[in-house]
């Protein structure tokens, strides 16, 4: 069964070797009780080691059940001591965080036996030493004994061949000696029992055979035995038998636990020191993720105001901005600069410059809504697509007088300035509109995705103080500003401020009188009873059966009172809620808001109209007047033909009608005469002449006294000063031409006079009639009109038409910068499938603007990124230093561990386990602390910034990814402290105190 073959052993210690065991030869049999005497020193705790598998020979052979062990692996080892050898320890060598059970149990628990069958059989184990009450205590609360004979039933629970029991009396007294050997003289029956002991009174009175060595050499044998078998000793895979030792991770989790759990103060405080790092990346998620969350919704604000906005025609600014701003290309000028000189930039001429040379852009959006719908390259899935058309709302209500006025402030300012300087600016305001359109009061609310009617980003951005958002087409919201209130240019508006009321403070202003800012307010209640009409364009003509053509009734405030009070016309709009923007604003700037539903309401209805139906079924002609429009090929008739049919026109006319067109046209002096009559005038005059006419008959008309005229004048040259008063003198030739014609003709009769029109028709342009000059006047203001001056498409754009298909403009409305940056370069490679007139061009504001803080949020990040980096690798550190301790604090146990079976692996497990558990402990530690830090943390953010905005939160996901971070880290620093627990020589493991 067991054999030793010319066993020899040498320990080397520098360039001194000691031999433990010189050529020891020992044959055993299958059950005897074999005691090994000898003095210190002799090698009798070698051969035992050498036996059981502990240690390894130099040379020779050990031969197990015919199979020598020559080419054993650490595995087959490992397996050896589990399943065929016992060890029973003078120390005893218990586990003493383990209880009794589980001491015995851990054997098994190797051996891969299910957890019923290991209490089984520990109990049974137990109650052969008589040991079963005592099953659940621990080690240090039994005697000597008691722990020796719990490691005779450790080493018996795997029913082992050899039980190798190295001085099991020797730490014990006589009557306990007694008890522990005749239980091992009852194992002895049916096994081998191998015993080292110094009491040859023991040896004599229990043992079958005593083996005497002195010097690692035997001396004697009481009872030698030598096989009769002469088969050779199998090798290599052929040595190999027995089921692998293995330990599960709970198993290890379970050993980890209970010695980590007799150190609670220390294993608390070694879970802190690790959660600090943790604590502090969790602390800087926690800010960092504050900081993003506040970044975001600033972006979102930013983004929902300021969308990428593609117009069908557009003016490219970027150039004029990029000069604006100051930033230029930082590629050299060429030109040597030297340090200590101050160089120019030119800001304001390459601003001007751009401005000046600003290109107008057309976008194909027809084509580019097309790609959008077949989804956008990517572009639908990173923002949302709103649709702008040209559509316009003219939108009425009544003013505190009950006068219908129209609700937008550029009327307002048109009526003001009109009031103050007199005249009409409505061309003036029309033209500049673009200038002025943050001013405007009604905005269309940014539709939802899955057609809700508004989008969650307008819902996020506001808060409803009274009523409900828009459910209905024809329902509206009023928007506040974070105080509440409303600019006074809203006033007139929203029908709260009446015109004479505006027109008086303003001509107060302006005359220098001290105006009275009335303090004014009115309730949620009253705003919600408000309401307005939209009349659509279309509506405000009325057709003429007689002429065949239409009449704008809007062009007089009777007509305009008279759709505005009609059931027939136009939609009524109610307002249903009060909403206020926050503190960073919203992406509504108007004052009113109203849905996607009014506009397609409006949309459709106009589309359906009769009057739209009408102009779309003749494109030629304008159904307005009745006349055609002008086509590509039509020219302009010359002097001669308007002679011609201005001449047929009015003979068509009556009496009177013809009378008066006569007198008109020969009112009209001819050019020549004109230019004659200035040049005779001015011949004689000088220079002097003319400052002192002008000084002595216009000082007093113009209200200005006469050395201020003089002054005024002096500053003029001769050419300017000359062109001014001829000038002024050929239109007082013509006023005075034209009232002598007048005088003199007007004394004729109407009939007279029609006759002499009728000859002057007959005998067409002429010097002694009516002159081609003359002719041609009366062309310009007597000849009706024969084609349209407007188009087909000014036409359909008066009347509210607008193509679906064809929008004036795509705004594309992303949640993030790098979404837009996406967007941007999505739109760069659709340009680059398309032809080049289907290229699309915008100006980007936002990536112009806000590029600088695109890279302090880059630089706040990186910094966060290099504060988690170091704590990262603090924490590695200090947790490898941790665990090397504890490998340190549990060699013994490693040495008990691999007696019994356990492999390198399982040391390994063992250790990681215990690393596990720490750093598990470290991460719920420092998500814990973390979470506590931010109650006071965010208290000192909101004080010292001043806002609630910016919230330090740690999120769910972070704080599982820093715990399993936490465990990983422990895991990696205990890996080198583990393998090299694995690597202990399980002797000296067990010598170790």
């Amino acid at each position: 069964m067991l054999k030793l073959t010319n066993i020899r052993k040498t320990y080397t210690v520098g360039d001194l070797s000691v031999d433990a065991l010189r050529g020891v030869s020992l044959e055993f049999r299958d059950n005897e009780f074999v005691s090994i005497l000898g003095p210190s020193g002799c090698g009798k705790t070698t051969t035992l080691n050498i036996i059981g598998g502990l240690d390894r020979y130099t040379s020779g052979d050990l031969i197990i059940n015919g199979r020598s062990t020559r080419e054993y692996t650490d595995s087959d080892w490992d397996t050896y001591r589990n399943h065929s050898v016992g060890f029973v320890f003078q120390s005893y060598n218990l586990i003493p965080h383990q209880t009794i059970l589980a001491n015995v149990e851990l054997a098994l628990t190797l051996s891969g036996v299910s957890k019923a069958e290991r209490h089984r059989r520990a109990k049974e184990a137990l109650e052969q030493v008589g040991l079963t009450d005592h099953m659940h205590k621990r080690p240090n609360q039994l005697s000597g004994g008691q722990m020796q004979r719990v490691a005779i039933a450790r080493a018996l629970i795997n029913n082992p061949d050899i039980l190798l029991a190295d001085e099991p009396t020797g730490a014990l007294d006589s009557e306990t000696s007694v008890q522990v050997m005749d239980l091992l003289q009852e194992v002895a029956r049916d096994r081998l029992v191998i015993m080292v002991t110094h009491n040859p009174e023991l040896a004599q009175a229990y043992s079958t055979r005593i083996i005497q060595l002195k010097d690692g050499e035997v001396i004697a044998d009481s009872n030698p035995y030598e096989s009769q078998e002469d088969a050779p000793a199998l090798t290599g895979k052929e040595a190999k038998a027995g089921k692998k030792t293995s330990m599960s991770f709970p198993t290890a989790l379970s050993l980890s636990l209970n010695n980590l759990m007799t150190k609670k103060g220390r294993t608390f405080l070694t879970a802190f020191a690790g959660s600090i790092g943790i604590i502090g990346i969790a602390l800087i998620l926690s800010l960092s993720s504050g900081i993003n969350t506040y970044i975001t919704k600033v972006q979102q604000d930013t983004l929902t105001s300021y969308p990428i906005t593609i117009e069908a025609e557009s003016v490219d600014m970027t150039s004029m901005l990029t000069s604006l701003m100051g930033v230029s290309d930082e590629e050299d000028s060429g030109a040597p600069r030297e340090e200590d000189r101050v160089y120019v930039s030119n800001v304001m001429y390459d601003m001007m410059d751009s401005m000046m040379n600003a290109e107008t852009v057309t976008n194909n959006l027809k084509a580019f809504k097309e790609y959008l719908e077949e989804g956008g390259g990517g572009i639908t899935d990173l923002a949302q697509v709103y649709y702008g058309y040209d559509f316009k709302f003219d939108i009425y209500n009544k003013d505190p007088d009950g006068k219908v006025v129209k609700s937008d402030v550029m009327s307002a300012m048109e009526t003001a300035m009109g009031s103050l300087y007199g005249g009409d600016y409505t061309d003036y305001f029309n033209s500049m509109g673009s200038m002025y359109e943050s001013f405007d009061v009604w905005q269309e609310l940014l539709p939802g995705e899955d057609g809700q009617l508004i989008s969650s980003q307008v819902l996020d951005q506001h808060e409803l103080l009274y009523g409900h958002w828009p459910e209905e087409y024809n329902q509206v919201i009023l928007f506040v500003d974070d105080n509440n209130q409303v600019s006074d240019l809203m006033l007139y508006a929203l029908g709260l401020v009446s015109v004479d009321e505006m027109n008086e403070t303003l001509s107060a202003l302006q005359a220098g009188e001290e105006v009275e800012v009335k303090d004014q307010s009115w309730s949620y209640e009253e705003l919600c009873q408000t309401q307005f009409k939209l009349l659509l364009p279309y509506e405000r003509y009325q057709y003429d059966a007689n002429t065949n053509t239409y009449t704008d009734l809007s062009a007089t405030q009777t007509g305009l009172e008279m759709l505005y009070n009609s059931n027939q016309t136009g939609i009524t709009l109610q307002v249903v809620g009060v909403a206020r923007s926050g503190s960073n604003g919203g992406m509504m700037s108007g004052s009113l808001g109203y849905t996607n539903a009014l506009t397609q309401y409006a949309i459709d209805h106009t589309a359906d109209s009769q009057l739209v139906k009408d102009q779309l079924a003749n494109p030629d002609t304008d159904v307005i007047t009745n006349l055609p429009f002008r086509q590509e090929g039509d020219t302009e008739p010359t002097d001669q033909e308007k002679a011609q049919a201005i001449g047929e026109y009015l003979l068509t006319l009556d009496a009177q009608s013809q009378a008066e067109a006569y007198v008109d046209g020969m009112s009209q002096p001819s050019q020549q005469y004109v230019d004659d009559t200035v040049d005779a005038q001015m011949a004689n005059i000088t220079r002097e002449d003319i400052e002192k006419m002008i000084s002595q008959e216009y000082a007093a008309q113009m209200g200005v006294d006469a050395a201020t005229l003089d002054e005024y004048i002096a500053g003029m040259s001769d050419e300017e000063l000359f062109a001014q008063v001829e000038e002024a003198m050929a239109a007082q030739i013509k006023e005075q031409y034209a009232a002598a014609a007048k005088e003199q003709l007007s004394a004729l009769p109407a009939a007279q006079l029609s006759a002499m029109l009728a000859q002057a028709v007959e005998q067409g342009p002429n010097d002694q009639g009516l002159s081609l000059e003359q002719f041609v006047y009366l062309y310009d203001n007597y000849m009706p009109p024969t084609h349209s001056d407007s188009t087909y498409q000014d036409n359909l754009d008066l009347m509210g038409y607008v193509d679906l298909e064809s929008p004036s403009s795509i705004s594309l409305y992303a949640d993030t910068f790098k979404e837009k940056d996406k967007i941007a370069d999505l739109i760069t490679a659709y340009n680059q499938q398309v032809a080049e007139e289907d290229q699309i061009s915008y100006t980007d504001y936002v990536a112009l603007l806000m590029s600088s803080i695109t890279d302090i949020i880059s630089g706040v990040s990186y910094l966060l990124i290099g504060f988690v980096s170091i704590s990262l690798v603090v924490s590695s550190i200090m947790i490898g230093i941790i665990t090397y301790i504890s490998v340190l604090e549990r060699t013994k146990e490693i040495g008990i561990l691999r007696a019994i079976g356990a492999s390198k692996r399982n040391i390994s497990q063992v250790f990681n386990a215990e690393t596990f558990i720490i750093g598990l402990l470290s991460g719920l530690i420092g998500i814990g602390v973390t979470l506590l830090l931010l109650i006071p943390g965010n208290a000192v953010i909101h004080a010292v910034t001043g806002s609630t905005d910016v919230n330090a939160a740690l999120p769910a996901v972070s704080a599982v990814v820093l715990v399993v971070l936490s465990v990983v880290l422990t895991l990696i620093g205990g890996l080198i402290p583990s393998k090299k627990a694995a690597k202990k020589d399980p002797v000296a493991a067990l010598r170790t105190e």
